[in-house]
């Protein structure tokens, strides 16, 4: 079995190991997220990354009940969507997801956007500083935060999150955001980590290093978030799919070969700025 290399990651007093590679469940459908969470945890992925949004929490609590893993070995995320920010809606809409996934408690709970419109995002962190207090959660961070966003968590509650979950692949590389989070202890996340909408698997730059490296566009990409530091969190519900994305571990890019990747920069979005994402507000 695939052992995935872990980082650390800040827990309160102490720290807890995060997996490197994770397995996402955005856009999974909750009937279908069961038996992928199944194929992803026997194949050796040991991350599960869900959200209250996406409607799969419940199915991901299945999984979670079947798997002959226990439940320590396993490090779950879910997050708290916008229309439940605020102190006390933020325990609340934890306490719903605790019962959904059938579990005391996660590993991270992340706040999944600033939400600008709602200015709500100190009170919740306030609420989710709380939550790992009481146990509920191990470790507790934010997704799609920019740098003044952290700044204002961390001059109004004294802490930075442990984790910026945020939208990373080689045509949004996001090296300034990235590098504050390195300064101040916080580890970067990646979602959309092959920025599938933006048909980056068939840039040929990619397909050269691909080439190269006898591995498939998907693999170089992924390896790529390996190398630059960040917690990736691939998704797919097609079991080779899953298999091949964990499969980046018996390689390493050179030099080059990451500078080659670096000059794909184009700062394109597949998903909302979180200066202007105000759903739910």
């Amino acid at each position: 079995m695939t052992t995935v290399p872990t980082l650390a990651l800040r827990a309160g007093s102490g720290t807890i190991q995060i997996p490197q590679i994770g397995f996402g469940t955005w856009e999974v459908p909750d009937e279908a997220v069961t038996e992928a969470v199944l194929h992803a945890l026997k194949t050796g992925y040991r991350s599960i990354d869900t959200a209250a949004i996406y409607g799969n929490e419940e199915g991901v609590g299945r999984a979670l009940r079947q798997t002959e893993i226990p439940r320590e070995d396993i490090f779950l995320t879910t997050k708290v969507w916008n229309d439940r920010q605020g102190f006390d809606s933020t325990r609340e809409a934890m306490e719903e997801s605790l019962r959904k996934l059938g579990t005391e408690y996660v590993d991270l709970y992340l706040i999944h956007w600033p939400v600008p419109a709602k200015d709500a995002y100190v009170d919740t962190w306030k609420a989710l500083l709380q939550l790992r207090e009481d146990g509920l959660a191990k470790a507790v961070g934010v997704c799609n935060f920019h740098e003044q966003h952290l700044r204002r968590l961390a001059d109004e509650t004294g802490e930075f999150p442990a984790i910026n979950q945020i939208e990373v692949h080689p045509y949004l590389q996001q090296t300034d955001l990235r590098a504050f989070d390195d300064e101040q202890g916080i580890v970067t996340e990646d979602w959309s980590p092959l920025g599938a909408r933006l048909g980056i698997i068939d840039d040929p730059v990619i397909g050269s290093v691909a080439s190269a490296t006898g591995k498939t566009p998907a693999q170089v990409i992924l390896r790529w978030h390996l190398q630059i530091g960040s917690v990736v969190i691939p998704r797919s519900t097609k079991a080779a799919r899953i298999e091949s994305n964990l499969d980046i571990l018996d390689f390493e890019l050179s030099q080059a070969q990451m500078d080659s990747i670096a000059a794909l920069n184009e700062d394109k979005r597949s998903g909302p700025d979180p200066e202007e994402f105000n759903l739910g507000a």
